[in-house]
């Protein structure tokens, strides 16, 4: 498995190299710090292969992947919410868009991003120098050039993560010596020309990485390295970024009057992918994430899990504590800190296979029964200690770190960005529908290619309604995985999403019937009522994780008024009632400002050091 090779030896040769800093106050001032050289490290493939993994490697730890950028920054929107607790400074604060420059979750983050910049600018520089990527053989030449298109595709990535996060930023696209020599306290550039720089990048890329299905042709692993349909995917999805809306330096939300430009650079990128015959759905939505996932497994037969990132070490600085920070609790070990929305629960169909998957109603004890929880206390529930095998983990272990890869870009993501920009540009034709309707399949159990009418959406909508059954079909399949509050910026549909999901928590509170979104499709029509049950009933000594209502681990229905007596061999448990407002709403999204929170502020750190760095807006 590729994630073997990401360790400490791959870190500490950039170590030597250049200095890993500590900060990002000397990020374009970096010198050697030994008598290691490149010309010593990208003397070969085998070196160049080491040194492409240390870029790889800043994908994840603490500051990265982890949980900071992955758990912390995507937080609040309308799927999930950060943790309970008083103000600290920290990740309550980010979640609840009252972070200040000086909140100490965000400048390690930012110096790591640009960490990996770097150590990706360090590759991009020098492998084209070999003297193999020249002169070797056919093979040698394929493999370099492979790992040239991947660190220009993981710049890439580093740079996007940085721009959503922070806007613009200086342009860093050559060594940190190089730099510093010429302009050691870069100004912050416009987020269109950084993306445009990307974008050329990635094209790039396209041509020098292989297809999934043709690596083992040069000479390496099937593993979880970056190929084509990855490359291809974060171009798309940097294409609807850079077409989408943004907050800019003058405090105003919008985007570029070119925006279609960009939709069509997704859109032929998608359908390349698409067409590609490299990359399907997993039949099954479930087995996606319990069987591959949480089961740790090296192999994507579908090729649906296109770019991931990988973790090793059980330490902060290269592991993940996904399946600790969030999801469902195991003997009351994990923070399960990532919470759905009482809302959001209600937005999936009844039948809809993906509920009991993105959201958890248990935490496990330690004899394997099953603690059902209030909906006022549920989790996230893709990334689950307690599906975790390969190995298993002890319900007894204190550990935090679970070596589970981050999702960056599954193929179900294609499908819907394909679908979205399609119909921005020719409105919801037959190729919209058909992408959209793939992963609405998969999600309801039915067969993926096969019209369905009772679970397809709805046919001859208009342009603008079929965007909104896009924007809530984003939320059903992608819920949990770092992207809507991203999606919903650059939509400049930030706003209402947390006013109206925020005044819906408040009616459910009352026992009031929640109304149908503004920006949406709506709820199902069972869900918009007042008889929906005050009362939960667990069975009591249930050990299954699925089924979540009918036999399973819920005995009443989700949408009917509850039994009036516990029946027998079940727990109740308070489920809509007056803590939805009090644990959930009291604490939603409280400090979001708009013309501000669509950005964090830029660290004090990074300012201090760099006196041309200016501040985001209204901080």
């Amino acid at each position: 498995m590729f994630h073997k090779y990401i360790n400490k030896t791959a870190i500490l040769l950039f170590g030597t190299l250049l200095m890993i800093t500590g900060g990002c106050k000397k990020y374009l001032d970096q010198k050697p710090i030994t008598d290691v050289t490149e010309e010593v490290v990208f003397k070969d493939v085998n070196g160049a292969y080491k040194a492409l993994i240390g870029v790889y490697s800043r994908l994840v730890g603490d500051a990265g992947y982890g949980i900071r950028v992955s758990l912390y920054y995507p937080l609040d929107n309308d799927e999930m919410q950060g943790p309970t607790g008083t103000a600290d400074n920290d990740r309550r604060d980010l979640a609840r868009y009252s972070a200040t420059p000086g909140n100490a979750q965000i400048n390690n983050p930012f110096s790591q991003m640009f960490q990996g910049i770097e150590f990706a600018n360090i590759c991009i520089e020098n492998i084209p120098k070999m003297d193999l990527y020249t002169n070797g053989s056919d093979q040698e030449k394929k493999k370099l050039q492979r790992m040239l298109g991947e660190a220009l595709t993981l710049r890439a990535q580093f740079y996007y993560e940085a721009i959503r996060n922070w806007g613009d930023l200086p342009a860093h696209f050559e060594p940190a010596y190089k730099l510093s020599a010429t302009n050691p306290f870069p100004s912050r550039v416009s987020q269109d020309s950084l993306y445009d720089r990307l974008l050329a990048d990635l094209a790039t890329a396209t041509a020098l990485v292989p297809w999934k299905g043709e690596v083992t042709t040069i000479g390496d692993q099937v593993d979880e390295r970056i190929t084509k349909g990855a490359v291809k995917g974060l171009r798309a999805r940097i294409a609807l970024f850079r077409g989408g809306y943004a907050l800019r330096q003058d405090g105003v939300v919008k985007r570029s009057s070119d925006y279609l430009t960009y939709y069509q650079i997704a859109r032929q990128e998608c359908l390349d992918i698409m067409n590609s015959g490299q990359h399907s759905l997993n039949p099954s939505f479930r087995s996606l994430w319990k069987d591959q996932v949480n089961a740790r497994v090296a192999s994507d037969p579908n090729g649906e899990l296109m770019f991931q990132a990988s973790a090793i070490g059980g330490s902060a600085p290269e592991d993940t504590k996904l399946g600790y920070y969030n999801g469902p609790r195991v003997n009351n070990f994990g923070n399960s800190s990532v919470n759905p929305l009482p809302t959001f629960v209600y937005l999936f169909d009844s039948t809809d296979l993906r509920r009991d998957v993105t959201i958890c109603f248990y935490f496990t004890n330690l004899n394997g029964t099953r603690a059902g929880q209030q909906i006022s206390n549920l989790t996230d529930g893709k990334y689950r200690r307690d599906w975790i095998t390969n190995p298993v983990v002890s319900p007894t272990d204190a550990v935090q770190y679970f070596s589970l890869k981050w999702q960056i870009l599954r193929y179900a993501d294609v499908l819907l960005m394909y679908a979205e920009a399609e119909n921005e540009i020719n409105g919801p034709t037959a190729s919209a529908y058909n992408a959209i309707n793939q992963v609405r399949r998969r999600g309801f159990g039915k067969p993926i290619n096969t019209v369905d009418v009772t679970v397809d959406i709805p046919a001859a909508l208009s342009k603008d309604d079929f965007f909104k059954y896009l924007v809530r079909e984003r939320a059903l399949e992608l819920a949990g995985e770092g992207i809507r509050k991203y999606d919903l910026i650059r939509w400049n549909l930030l706003a209402p999403a947390l006013n109206e999901s925020k005044a819906n928590m408040i009616r459910m509170s009352t026992s009031t019937a929640i109304v149908n979104p503004t920006y949406m499709a709506g709820y199902p029509t069972y869900s918009l009522t007042t008889t929906l049950p005050t009362s939960l009933y667990y069975i009591t000594t249930s050990t299954t994780d699925v089924n979540t209502f009918g036999g399973g681990l819920v005995f009443n229905s989700l949408y009917k008024t509850a039994p009036s007596t516990t029946p027998t061999g079940t727990t109740k448990i308070t489920w809509i009632g007056a803590a939805i407002n009090t644990t959930c709403a009291a604490r939603f999204a409280t400090g979001f400002v708009t013309g501000k929170g669509e950005l964090l502020p830029i660290p004090q750190p990074v300012r201090d050091a760099n006196y041309n760095m200016s501040q985001n807006p209204n901080y």
